[in-house]
């Protein structure tokens, strides 16, 4: 057979069912051929964000995969690539590469030198009986040990070459890293013997699909739980436990609880420094659980470490602490609780009346205080954009089941939500799918939502609109007085009627509600809705330091 049958074939073995693409790439119509759905993206970096989403909300599980062309396609896919690396996100990447006899003459793009720095595995196929291989290496490297983007680049001339038949290939294994015994006995005793411990949960919680374990061993240690923007969605955070998430601005739970801690238990996290992150106080003793060694003491001092697998650390976990507890709590948590809950109402009372203004234009609080009062939380997933969206979004979201949060930020690409939305559409087509983005986002990506409207996925894109790139305005005070440097404009409710979607501009307060019905209705209907709230310049944030 030919190579790009092959490919096309391997595809379908590991269980693709459909393939994000631009052309002209011939593993497209092979997939095609092969009765694997494809779908066109109108620019390369929405069509990785949809496989990065596929991935992300099925825990790797199923893993997305995006094929370009060679030269241009390659060059413009890279943005999306590097923020699937700096997500942790297990995504296939299949470029087309110039012909070997000219792939390392410049000025040609070659994707196999030009992205080892932002993917886990990357290789170029240069012999066409080498193709299985190449795809078993990427796909055991891509479902195995830390999530990250894997990629095969393979030259034009050798899609046509022949494959040696049969094929010989098998499904590729899933492992799990199991931790050291005395690291996990360690780790259990100094979190029994913590006074404040403090819970700090990433994405590793949700690759390893561990949150019921995570729930009992906080309800056993009676300890607070947070969660980095990543791992959102991993503990209920209306669990009387939850502090809420962390990202740029949280809320004042996670800032408190963290500074009064004694003892912070990382568990499928990286603690990466970022500016998008919590920022752990110092001082504190950490234990640190993640399942790459290169995570440790990188960006602060970890005491104590447990390498693996976060649901087997935390069944190993589990075991020890209830050995020392003899099986039952300590009887602190009613203490804890009423201090969260406490702090917790006063910080929303604070916030309350921005969470509800009647103001025109619109707070951009409002409009997300009746989305999620509006929407079935449970059954909705729902992610931010970069900039003032994620700011507002994050704090106040209250996430109740796992995978219904997409949150990201260590790298902070305008324009990500979209095909974040549309790529969990096609991975969950039951749910609500979500992307709040402002009018700055929606300047990068938002011709992709004809993608929507074309491939018939029907997501709710809520666009806050405040004529402005707000968060810039107390940096940009000059540029914006001489020049109106942080002045963007359009009316893209009509762009997504243009489109062929439902869209909707509304300014009043008293009609969020009622618009919120009607776009999630039309969604129902197949329909992709993009409604656009007239906002403020809001540049205030729940932000502690």
């Amino acid at each position: 057979m030919k190579a790009v049958t092959a490919v096309a074939e391997i595809l379908k073995r590991e269980g693709t069912t459909f393939l994000i693409g631009y052309p002209v790439n011939p593993i497209i119509e092979a997939a095609a051929q092969a009765d694997i759905r494809t779908i066109i993206v109108r620019q390369e970096r929405t069509g990785l964000h949809m496989a990065d989403a596929v991935s992300r909300i099925t825990s790797g599980q199923k893993i997305g995969v995006f094929t370009m062309q060679h030269g241009p396609g390659s060059e413009n896919a890279f943005g999306g690539v590097a923020q699937a690396y700096g997500d942790s996100v297990p995504i296939v990447v299949l470029p087309g590469g110039y012909p070997r006899r000219i792939t390392n003459i410049p000025p040609n793009f070659n994707s196999f030198i030009n992205y080892r720095n932002v993917t886990k595995w990357c290789e170029q196929v240069i012999m066409a009986d080498a193709v299985p291989d190449a795809m078993r290496r990427a796909f055991t490297q891509v479902k195995n040990g830390r999530p990250r983007p894997v990629l095969v680049e393979i030259p034009v001339d050798v899609y046509q070459e022949e494959v040696p038949e049969p094929l010989n290939y098998k499904v590729t294994p899933r492992t799990r890293v199991a931790p050291d015994p005395d690291a996990v006995t360690e780790a259990a005793r100094i979190l029994v013997e913590a006074e404040r411990p403090v819970i700090y949960a990433g994405q590793g919680v949700h690759y390893a699909r561990a949150w019921q374990q995570l729930r009992e061993l906080a309800e056993l240690l009676e300890a607070p739980v947070t969660t980095s923007l990543e791992g959102k969605s991993a503990f209920p955070e209306n669990h009387p436990l939850s502090l809420g998430s962390g990202g740029r601005s949280i809320p004042k739970t996670v800032h408190e609880f963290l500074k009064n801690s004694d003892v912070i238990f990382g568990i499928g996290c990286s603690f990466s420094t970022t500016n998008y992150g919590v920022t752990m106080p110092k001082g504190k003793t950490i234990v640190h659980s993640t399942i790459d060694v290169a995570d440790l003491n990188k960006d602060i001092v970890a005491e104590h470490a447990v390498i693996g697998d976060a649901g087997l650390v935390l069944d190993a976990l589990l075991a020890e602490v209830r050995d020392r507890l003899k099986g039952k709590p300590r009887g602190r948590r009613a203490e804890v609780t009423k201090q969260i809950a406490t702090m917790k109402g006063e910080w929303l009372a604070q916030w309350m009346p921005k969470l509800t203004a009647n103001d025109k234009p619109l707070s951009p609080y409002r409009v997300i205080w009746d989305l999620l009062h509006t929407v079935d939380v449970a059954n909705t997933i729902i992610t931010h954009d970069a900039g003032s969206p994620r700011d507002q979004l994050s704090p106040f979201w209250e996430s109740t089941h796992p995978l219904t949060y997409i949150g990201w930020g260590k790298t902070t690409q305008l324009g990500y939500g979209l095909g974040l939305a549309m790529g969990a559409k096609l991975a969950k087509p039951e749910s609500l799918c979500i992307n709040v983005w402002g009018d700055a986002a929606i300047g990068f990506t938002g011709m992709d939502f004809e993608t929507a409207v074309r491939e018939r996925i029907p997501i709710l894109s809520i666009l806050l609109n405040n004529f402005s790139m707000a968060i810039e305005l107390p940096i940009m005070k000059t540029a914006t007085e001489k020049y109106r440097s942080t002045d963007i404009s359009g009316h893209y409710a009509d762009m997504a009627k243009a489109f062929g979607g439902y869209g909707e501009r509304i300014t009043e307060p008293g009609e969020i509600i009622p618009a919120l019905k009607r776009g999630i209705a039309k969604t129902r209907d197949g329909v992709p809705v993009l409604l656009e709230f007239i906002t403020e310049k809001e540049i205030n944030f729940s932000i502690f330091k």
